[in-house]
């Protein structure tokens, strides 16, 4: 197991590269915030903070991805931390 001994800096940046995954892959599937939200069955406020980078909870990124019909780890894993990478 590896200690984290940055601080939570890096939390933040990972949440904005997760935010603008979705949002990527929302505007490559040419689908507007209202039809994703409405998609994944979240609220659209809800859908706005994730692309924003703010907190958000595992379960709504699981509506998300599917909505997007994407793998979930698409949208989590950064890719240098992919395998083979």
């Amino acid at each position: 197991m590896r200690e984290l001994t940055d601080g939570d800096s890096w939390i933040a940046a990972r949440r904005q590269a997760i935010g603008g995954r979705v949002r990527a892959a929302r505007l490559a599937q040419n689908a507007t915030q209202e039809q994703l939200h409405l998609a994944a069955g979240i609220d659209r406020v809800t859908l706005q903070r994730v692309e924003a980078g703010e907190d958000t909870l595992v379960s709504t990124l699981l509506r998300i991805a599917p909505a997007l019909e994407v793998p979930l780890s698409e949208l989590v894993v950064e890719e240098a931390d992919r395998p083979g990478r």
